[in-house]
């Protein structure tokens, strides 16, 4: 079976699992109230090495426009609600994440 990606909101974390077995745990930043991120299922479509700006070393884009799973250039950003709808992650955090979840990864990300 695939690997596959839960984020949890609640406990902003998002969880690597393969056979449905949590391998690595990654602590995130999560959207703002006004912005927050959504919930559901999607898959990651692409991803691009050193987009710049807020997004750090990496962005992995989802199945919903405009969304995505990403670096950051605040490292003091992760773990609070502070983006604008995105998944943020430590840069070595993603890099290493990007490594196991290809594009088409699913990911769930719930509350």
């Amino acid at each position: 079976m695939a690997n596959r990606i839960i984020v949890d909101l609640s406990d902003r974390m998002l969880y690597l699992l393969k056979d449905d077995k949590v391998i690595r745990g990654f602590p995130v930043g999560i959207g703002r109230m006004l912005t927050e991120t959504p919930t559901g299922e999607f898959t990651i479509v692409n991803k691009q090495e050193d987009p710049g700006g807020p997004f750090g070393v990496l962005w992995m884009g989802l199945s919903k426009p405009h969304y995505g799973i990403h670096g950051t250039n605040d490292p003091a950003s992760i773990g609070q609600m502070v983006s604008k709808g995105c998944v943020r992650m430590y840069n070595d955090d993603v890099l290493a994440l990007s490594k196991l979840a290809p594009v088409g990864t699913r990911v769930t990300i719930r509350r």
